[in-house]
């Protein structure tokens, strides 16, 4: 947290407000929510999505009726709980009953309920960079040069806890850490190490591979983080944007093959859907790439934005009733006429550019 920074603001002056940290794994996510529940003087409970339920919420509220003190709820891997689960969160929320600090490897927009997540700040947790894992590192009350620290921190990927798995495995195996040492720990299968590049130059790998028609890259880039243990919904989500974005009207059927590859990963799950996301790849790396529509839409966005609420033409108004109709609503309205149905300061703009 740098000094200055909303988050370190916040805990320097004891600020209350809601948040969801988003970042990968091994960041300090929860030990921030630690340092920040100190900081507010309030009564610090921890849950995971993945295995709570509605009552570990009701507890948690209950203890919160019991005493004076803020109460905060740290919600690990809040993109876990469901929208009926969020549901039940938002008026413990609203009121103050709990002060939340959600934690996320997923982005938020697509796994947090809109009314939720408009009642919380996001701050947007980068990976460790290897000086700040080696500082861990040093930390640690284990003996090793610089060599091994920065072994242990390029290794790492960005993430302090696998560095420090990494650190007291080889410890514990080999009663010394060294070069020699940490490459043995590191092939032993007793431990999970090697999950490749981290979370998003991988995928910015795979999604500008796909874009350059590069199938055996993209394959290679979706192999790498299957192996990692990166979320099989987060691929074919990002698949199902491309296809959207960068193949369009070029192959309309780009998006119907991404939708049934999220579809087998949710219905089959791993490992027989790595199949489904493999034929998809291939298949959205192959295809004829088209921007145009996705421009078009950025063009009349930007034109929303510029022009507000412009006056809508009157022969292409609804007329339910007759006074409407009087005033001239839908008057010479033709289904298939070539005039321009946009506002009048509009007329001419064009959007929608044909490859």
């Amino acid at each position: 947290m740098a000094k200055g920074k909303p988050l370190a603001q916040a805990i320097e002056s004891g600020h209350i407000m809601n948040y969801i940290l988003w970042g990968p794994p091994g960041v300090g996510k929860t030990t921030i929510a630690r340092i920040y529940a100190a900081a507010i003087d309030a009564d610090l409970h921890e849950l995971s999505a993945v295995n709570a339920g509605k009552a570990d919420l009701r507890d948690v509220v209950a203890a919160a009726g019991k005493t004076e003190r803020q109460t905060l709820l740290f919600l690990d891997e809040i993109h876990r709980f469901n929208k009926a689960q969020q549901d039940f969160l938002l008026p413990y929320v609203e009121d103050g009953t709990l002060v939340l600090v959600g934690a996320t490897t997923e982005n938020p927009s697509f796994e947090v309920i809109s009314a939720l997540l408009s009642r919380v700040q996001v701050f947007v947790l980068k990976p460790l960079s290897e000086a700040e894992l080696t500082d861990i590192i040093s930390r640690a009350d284990i003996s090793l040069d610089k060599a091994a620290k920065q072994l242990v921190a390029s290794a790492a990927n960005g993430d302090g806890r696998r560095a420090l798995s990494l650190l007291e495995a080889t410890h514990q195996l080999y009663g010394e850490v060294t070069a020699e040492t940490l490459e043995k720990a590191a092939a032993s299968k007793k431990i999970r190490f090697d999950r490749g590049e981290e979370h998003y130059n991988t995928i910015s790998a795979f999604i500008k591979s796909l874009r350059a028609s590069q199938p055996d890259a993209a394959l290679y880039y979706l192999a790498r983080m299957i192996a990692g243990g990166e979320d099989p919904k987060f691929i074919a989500r990002r698949m199902v944007i491309f296809a959207a974005e960068d193949i369009g009207q070029a192959v309309p059927t780009a998006t119907v093959v991404a939708g049934e590859a999220f579809s087998a990963v949710e219905r089959v799950g791993l490992p027989e859907a790595e199949i489904n996301l493999a034929h998809a790849c291939v298949y959205l790396a192959e295809c004829k790439k088209s921007r145009a529509v996705y421009d078009g839409y950025r063009s009349a966005q930007a034109d929303v934005e510029r022009c507000g609420n412009l006056e809508i033409p009157k022969q292409v108004r609804n007329a339910p009733t007759d006074l409407m109709k009087q005033e001239g609503y839908g008057a010479g309205y033709e289904m298939y006429s070539d005039e321009d149905f946009r506002p009048d300061k509009l007329h001419g703009k064009q959007y929608y550019k044909k490859d």
